[in-house]
């Protein structure tokens, strides 16, 4: 019977050697081997219902939303959870500020930034505009991480 399959398909099923009787069994078995991988191509063109579906080439952009330290020269976004501040030449994003406490650094004069891309292309104005030892005008030092102090000039565009 092994030779018989060699040939094929059709050669098995058009053989002699099967019985008028197992002939229908035998298809029956050979739908049954087949019947599986005709059930893996469900649901291709879209998702079930309730899930997400993303393009393959999708971007998501979060818009970034930095809190300017002036006293540390250290930003911090609240969307990435990271600080961002220079280390020598270069800019880095870190889950912790360099040598403050977290608390310390929240407890010092901050000031909410207009700009939503890297501090980087704005650092040089902001710094100018709010030196290290900056204090928001009319107000105790302290948390000001919500705050939004713009002077005579003011932030936008930073």
């Amino acid at each position: 019977m092994a030779a018989k399959c060699a040939g094929g398909y059709s050669e098995f099923m058009n053989s002699k050697s099967l019985s008028p009787a197992t002939r229908p069994i035998a298809l029956l078995l050979g739908a049954a081997l087949l019947l599986p991988l005709t059930g893996c191509v469900a649901y291709v063109d879209r998702p079930a219902e309730g899930s997400v579906y993303v393009e393959p080439n999708a971007t998501f952009a979060v818009q970034d939303d930095y809190v300017y330290y002036p006293g540390y020269e250290c930003y911090y976004s609240a969307s990435r959870n990271q600080y961002a501040y220079r280390e020598g030449n270069a800019w880095v994003a870190r889950p912790a500020p360099r040598g403050v406490t977290v608390n310390e650094l929240r407890a010092s004069p901050s000031v909410k930034m207009n700009f939503h891309d890297s501090p980087a292309n704005h650092h040089a104005a902001v710094a100018q505009q709010y030196p290290k030892n900056w204090k928001p005008s009319g107000a105790n030092p302290g948390p000001q991480g919500d705050r939004k102090d713009n002077p005579p000039g003011g932030n936008n565009g930073h």
